[in-house]
């Protein structure tokens, strides 16, 4: 049983990889669908700063999601 056991948590650690990314890809979607709102009557540089946002969101949120990873790759 003890030899098992280690293979065993390597298999669910293994499934919860495969899994993580499209976990947090759903979560990020539903978090998107909140944020859908049309805004008439943006000019070009609300447009530039919206997509700045964007760009630092998405950065924040692979950050977040590989520091939970390696909190889990690490805690076993």
């Amino acid at each position: 049983m003890d030899d098992k056991l280690p293979d065993t948590v390597k298999k669910c650690l293994d499934i919860l990889d495969e899994n993580i990314e499209i976990l947090a890809n759903i979560e990020s979607a539903l978090d998107d669908e909140k944020e859908d709102e049309f805004t008439p009557d943006l000019k070009l540089h609300d447009l530039y700063d919206m997509a700045e946002d964007v760009a630092e969101a998405s950065k924040l949120k692979r950050a977040e999601f590989n520091y939970v990873r390696r909190q889990t790759e690490n805690s076993f």
